[in-house]
């Protein structure tokens, strides 16, 4: 794994240190070592990197060119992320403490995205409407301009991917804040990126602080909309920081998303699923299962073997192939999550983790943990905690298991156990949840909307509705036959003229 000897910024074709020399400590989350420093970016530097994008924009190829031909750059550009797949995975378990088998999972979603949207952007068709012998009326789809992205720490290089490849595959030009708990991956993109043949400036990176670079990505008005991926609070900051210049915003944000399961699901595959859902990338997904509420009759049993299970996980170095939790990002996330377990003591039932396993002394690990009985009032039901905590409450009846499933402000995923169809639609249509899978894990589809409703975002971005969200609409009216118009100032009305016709009926 080649770690450059400083994280530095990408603007225009270029790597950059801050134009003030700031920089910031970044901590490998095995050990909370100090592994780089990397560059702070502050508001000259988003404003270089919006410069150039705007630039890029305005004067350069990138806009103008062909869908088949920003199509071709696409795929080479996934081409170069799977060549690069092993020292990817290495860099992303390394920098977020995820498993070395997870974090390749996500360099190969990463060069997915890629590939998908090449594909879309070809397939893309315009709409038509007409009025035959009249008129002919058609919609052109152009790219908005300069695209913000601010992306989270969780899954850094394959959430940055499903904003980039959509962002360019419409033609915009783009300026990437990623997290700056996790900037190590990020680095990749600009060699990648040239290297398929990308223009200079099409592309920009600024590292930095959310509060410092984020603010003034988010309220420069050369940047014509915004996609942020993050928790709620700065979601909302974000929201009315956008508004003073009406940018388009698309935010994916918290999510405290319930399972559903009912006494007659397939309980061994409901266990595997929600065990995966709430503990996989070390609990640290907006869409993870983290509420299991789980029929009366067979609630006893589920959480045995719950339990059990999770006491059985493998916690580990993220670079032991073995491993099934890491390292959790950073010690200030850590002790945000070690807090809520204390929280839930006094709240519910501890049955299984709760502590530091006793052979990693160092670094950010937690032993999955599972809290029982716990009633909707407790915070541990009611706040994303974003770790390896899973909270189990029963439920007696259907109408009881939705009421449960709806006494959150978040409403991102939901995912339904039972073997009775019938129910399993009816309760599906019934959840606030932008997503809902049945008898299933979170398995996604690139083709389908992503995205919450409530507390959990704003928007839908997947499959079209990326693109649409990248491009604006302009509609073109072309007459077709002779032109009857009211003739103000010429003698009156032709009453060829529809409008005039229409004026006169009864």
């Amino acid at each position: 794994m080649n770690i450059p000897e400083r994280l530095r910024h990408y603007i225009d074709g270029r790597l950059t240190d801050s134009a003030d020399g700031a920089t910031f400590e970044v901590l490998a989350p095995a050990t909370n070592a100090v592994y780089r420093t990397a560059a702070a970016g502050g508001p000259a530097d988003i404003e270089a990197a919006v410069t150039a994008a705007r630039r890029a924009f305005d004067t350069g190829p990138w806009p103008r060119l062909a869908d088949r031909e920003r199509a071709r750059i696409l795929v080479r550009i996934a081409d170069g992320v799977e060549a690069r797949d092993r020292e990817l995975a290495s860099m992303e378990s390394f920098d977020t403490g995820l498993p070395i088998t997870q974090a390749t999972g996500q360099a190969r979603r990463a060069a997915e995205n890629f590939r998908f949207f090449a594909d879309l952007i070809v397939a893309r068709s315009d709409q038509a409407y007409k009025v035959p012998g009249r008129q002919l009326n058609y919609v052109n789809r152009k790219p908005v301009g300069v695209a913000g992205l601010i992306t989270p720490w969780n899954t850094p290089f394959m959430l940055e991917s499903w904003k980039l490849a959509p962002a360019l595959a419409s033609g915009c030009t783009v300026v990437l804040k990623p997290a700056e708990f996790t900037p190590l991956s990020a680095s990749l993109w600009a060699d990648i990126l040239a290297g398929a043949g990308l223009p200079d400036g099409v592309f920009n990176l600024v590292n930095g602080i959310g509060e410092v670079a984020g603010d003034a990505l988010v309220k420069h008005p050369a940047v014509n909309l915004i996609s942020f991926t993050g928790e709620t609070t700065t979601g909302r900051l974000i929201y009315r920081n956008a508004s003073s210049h009406l940018k388009a915003l698309s935010m994916e944000l918290g999510g405290k998303s319930p399972a559903l399961v009912f006494a007659d699901a397939d309980l061994d595959a409901a266990l595997d699923s929600t065990l995966f859902g709430v503990f996989s990338l070390n609990g640290e997904r907006c869409t993870a299962s983290s509420r299991i509420l789980v029929e009366q009759s067979v609630y006893d049993e589920f959480v045995t073997r719950f339990a059990a299970r999770a006491e059985a996980i493998k916690v580990g170095d993220p670079a032991d192939p073995a491993t099934e939790i890491g390292a959790l990002v950073h010690p200030e996330h850590y002790e945000r999550v070690m807090g809520y377990v204390d929280i839930g003591r006094g709240e519910a039932k501890l049955v299984a983790g709760g502590a530091r396993p006793e052979h990693l002394p160092a670094g950010n690990y937690l032993s999955p943990t599972v809290f029982a009985d716990v009633p909707v009032t407790a915070r541990i039901f009611q706040e994303e905690i974003f770790g390896p905590v899973a909270a189990l409450t029963p439920f007696r009846t259907e109408d009881e298991a939705v009421e449960l499933a709806n006494a959150v402000k978040y409403g991102l995923a939901g995912y339904v156990w039972t073997n009775d169809l019938r129910r399993a639609h009816r309760v599906a249509d019934r959840l606030d949840a932008g997503m809902v899978w049945i008898n299933s894990h979170n398995v996604r589809d690139l083709r389908s909307p992503f995205g919450g409703v409530k507390a959990s975002g704003l928007g839908h971005e997947g499959g079209y509705r990326s693109l649409d969200f990248y491009t604006g609409e302009q509609a073109v009216h072309v007459t077709l036959g002779d032109v009857h118009t009211a003739r103000f100032g010429a003698g009156g009305y032709d009453e060829r003229d529809p409008y005039f016709s229409a004026a006169r009926r009864p």
